[in-house]
């Protein structure tokens, strides 16, 4: 009991030395490279989001830039509250820092400054790395310095570090089979654009409905949608689902069809079999004058059942879609371009925000639990910041993404958005800070190994993955090296 009185008594007497004043100049710093961050972020990973929009010629960057900036900030204030608790208490065990909230403080600042050089420096050189990865590293390097290896969530790292090999991965199954079922449904019938037209609202009621059930389920403590009872969510998913299903049907149908002027022309079965072509026209005279008909060439080995199967399965790499599909195409993906950047959002703003939203709250309470919710102002300030970024740098890396990787057209573009941003929204709303440039990778690759005739430039993949794997030992270099800094001047 005694040495508990004396530990409680200690801490009180620590807690109370901690002088805001004296560490001032580190929230005015933590603050701008906070900025410096959000704009990294928004000059690399809110690229990828729009990255295939702009690729496959739907939308301009200015157009993917206006997009991104208000369907980001949505994402980020009706779902990504979830993720900001995991990354900014669930990597270190902040109860260490009890005893010195100081210390955890200044640590903030050492992750913000590795997080923002490591992301200047990649978007320099045009790749798109994780921002997810950036975070985690640098909250490693500052712990290490101040404490070793000690009190580092290890499991939580796990988990983390194990969605950065599921995330591209099942990001990029959920694409390939919504192309396939796009290919089967719409593109390889007769009239693609009637086929098209016909599953558009059940598209739309998809999509929203899936996007209702993101922001409602457990939804936002701030617009009390955490108080939404499980019949109403589903009475409002289902609603909204029906809405925009109408709205698709009513609305954009006749809009699309007016817009499209040439309709697909199914094509025209072969008329003559293979004896009546040129040769088989040769072949039949000579019998006519009493030549010996040859024999016909020995038929090659019948390809077995289960390739039979891929055969029909996969798309056809030759197929060139008509100028009606793509325009119908093109007004779809740039509704899951939206959708994409709401994901994103909802996932990757807390990374933006989460060490800034630590230091402050450090820095009002003096203390290292950090029980109170984020404030609505330091999103918002995250968001303002990705925006400039975007603005101002992402042309960059939407190129590497949408253009150089590989052959990307409004169909496929929208699979990989689609396919991306449910595996985003999804992981958001667990807590589980994936990669959303992982999940657009992912999605690109597996996309276009399947549909495009040229496939995949597999020299940019491969830097790309180069950069993924130097991201966490690089940024946490950085902070390890910023910490060692501060430690030397105000610890």
């Amino acid at each position: 009991m005694d040495t508990t009185t004396a530990l409680l008594s200690d801490i009180t007497t620590t807690v109370a030395n901690f002088d805001q004043s004296s560490v001032l100049w580190a929230l005015i710093v933590g603050i701008i490279l906070a900025f410096l961050l959000g704009a990294g972020m928004g000059a690399n990973d809110v690229s990828n989001a729009f990255g295939t929009s702009v690729g496959s010629g739907v939308v301009t960057i200015i157009q993917a830039y206006i997009m991104a900036s208000i369907f980001e900030t949505l994402g980020s204030v009706l779902v990504g509250w979830s993720v900001i608790d995991t990354m900014r208490k669930g990597v270190v065990d902040t109860s260490q820092y009890a005893d010195d909230p100081k210390e955890l403080l200044l640590g903030q600042v050492a992750i913000l400054g590795g997080c923002a050089a490591w992301l200047m420096i990649a978007t320099v050189f045009h790749m798109p790395v994780s921002t997810t990865h950036s975070l985690v590293g640098a909250t490693i390097g500052f712990s290490v310095v101040l404490r070793g290896f000690n009190g580092i969530q290890w499991m939580v790292i796990v988990k983390i570090v194990a969605s950065w090999f599921i995330s591209p991965i099942l990001s990029g199954i959920i694409s390939s089979i919504i192309y396939i079922l796009v290919d089967h449904t719409v593109l390889r019938t007769a009239n693609p654009v009637k086929s098209g037209l016909r599953i558009l609202p059940v598209f739309y009621f998809v999509c929203l409905a899936f996007n209702a059930l993101m922001i409602f389920w457990d939804g936002s403590k701030l617009l009390k949608f955490d108080q939404i009872p499980a019949w109403g969510i589903v009475i409002i998913v289902i609603g909204v689902g029906l809405l925009a299903a109408a709205f698709a049907h009513f609305v954009l149908k006749p809009r699309i069809r007016a817009k499209i002027q040439d309709s697909e022309v199914p094509p025209t079965p072969p008329i003559f079999s293979d004896i009546e072509s040129g040769r088989g026209t040769t072949e039949l005279k000579e019998f006519a004058e009493g030549e010996t008909q040859p024999l016909p060439p020995k038929p090659e080995s019948e390809p077995g059942k289960i390739r039979k199967f891929f055969m029909w399965l996969m798309p056809d790499r030759a197929r060139v879609d008509s100028r009606s599909t793509t325009q119908l195409f093109s007004t779809i993906q740039v509704f899951t371009a939206c959708f994409a950047g709401f994901a994103h959002g909802a996932n990757d703003v807390s990374n933006a925000v989460a060490p800034l939203a630590a230091l402050i709250s450090i820095y009002r309470y003096k203390s290292t639990e950090q029980k109170e919710s984020v404030p609505i102002y330091v999103l918002l300030y995250g968001v303002l910041a990705i925006c400039v970024g975007l603005w101002c740098l992402g042309h960059r890396v939407i190129k590497t993404v949408g253009q150089k990787m590989s052959e990307i057209n409004p169909a496929s573009g929208f699979t990989i958005e689609f396919g991306a941003a449910m595996t985003a929204l999804l992981a958001s709303k667990i807590g589980l800070p994936i990669s959303t440039t992982h999940c657009l990778v992912g999605s690109v690759v597996a996309v276009g190994s399947i549909r495009s005739g040229e496939g995949i430039k597999w020299s940019i993949f491969r830097n790309i993955v180069i950069s993924w794997v130097v991201t966490l030992p690089v940024a946490g270099l950085i902070s390890a090296g910023i910490m060692l800094l501060i430690k030397w001047i105000a610890l």
